[in-house]
């Protein structure tokens, strides 16, 4: 996907969120803000890949922050809130149609912000949202064609909070004799899954094995990536995206066949799929 005018105001709300996350110091956060916009000044061109692009700019807020994590305590938020509410979710994919269901349960997950829910996560208001959410279902479904597809799954994880939902589906991939290569980042960027999380979480003892992508690039980058990642995306039955960054990435290169799971919450997202903003989406390319 390439950079859209309309990233620009986006990444630096981005910067300005970590930077207050990262410091009470406004003349720091000051300075993050405009090393965002210098970035943006010289890297908003016509035909930038979106998460080349959005890779610069965080790269360079950590670096003028001196932190490289300012979302360390929201992902541990995250997985707390969302831990709170896997039984629901669980309760919701035995009923019937588990593998379809697992997959609305992840998409789901990548739709809520589980930094904001926080520790409010066993309020009624918000087990009415999700509930609202499994009956609105999916408005993009290949989930039948995703399902003849799993003998050899490489599944890139996205963000804190929703990876406690991707377990379900996990679980449905292997009950169908399926194996999983799951990747994480290979170093903190904004709240995404690292290795750190994984082993945390336990998330190693639920797939195959975990490998990560090298670098704290937004999505995965090739160039950056290690070749035992290259060689697992190459000889993939499937693999399996979730949400829009690595979509950023992952549709601007070749492997197939390759499921894309993710809320179309950007509007730049959805018009590069050809979509609407805010569908539930579960596109399969061959």
């Amino acid at each position: 996907m390439k950079t859209h005018p309309r990233c620009a105001p986006c990444l630096l709300s981005r910067v300005q969120f970590e930077a207050e996350l990262s410091t009470k110091d406004t003349e720091l956060q000051k300075k993050a803000i405009l090393a965002g916009i210098e970035v943006l000044r010289e890297y908003l061109v016509d035909g930038l890949p979106a998460e080349k692009l959005s890779t610069k700019i965080h790269r360079e807020a950590y670096r003028v922050l001196g932190d490289i994590d300012p979302y360390i305590e929201k992902k541990k938020q995250s997985n707390e809130a969302a831990k709170k509410l896997l039984p629901l979710a669980r309760e919701f994919v035995s009923e019937k149609d588990s593998m379809r269901r697992a997959i609305l349960v992840a998409i789901i997950g990548n739709s809520f912000d589980f930094g904001v829910l926080g520790y409010d996560a066993e309020k009624e208001i918000v087990k009415e949202t999700m509930l609202q959410q499994f009956k609105s279902g999916l408005d993009v479904d290949d989930s039948d064609r995703i399902k003849a597809l799993l003998g050899n799954v490489v599944y890139l994880a996205d963000n804190c909070g929703e990876i406690i939902f991707d377990t379900l589906l996990f679980e449905e991939i292997r009950k169908l004799g399926g194996k999983i290569t799951l990747v994480v980042r290979g170093a903190p960027i904004l709240n995404d899954v690292t290795m750190k999380e994984v082993l945390e979480l336990g998330l190693d003892k639920m797939v195959d094995r975990v490998l990560t992508t090298g670098s704290n690039a937004i999505g995965v980058c090739l160039k950056e990536a290690p070749p035992e990642l290259v060689e697992a995306l190459g000889s993939a039955s499937l693999v399996i995206s979730k949400g829009m960054a690595n979509y950023e990435t992952m549709s601007e290169y070749d492997f197939r066949p390759i499921a894309y799971l993710l809320k179309t919450k950007c509007e730049s997202v959805a018009e590069a799929m050809g979509l609407r903003k805010n569908m539930n989406v579960a596109r399969l390319e061959e």
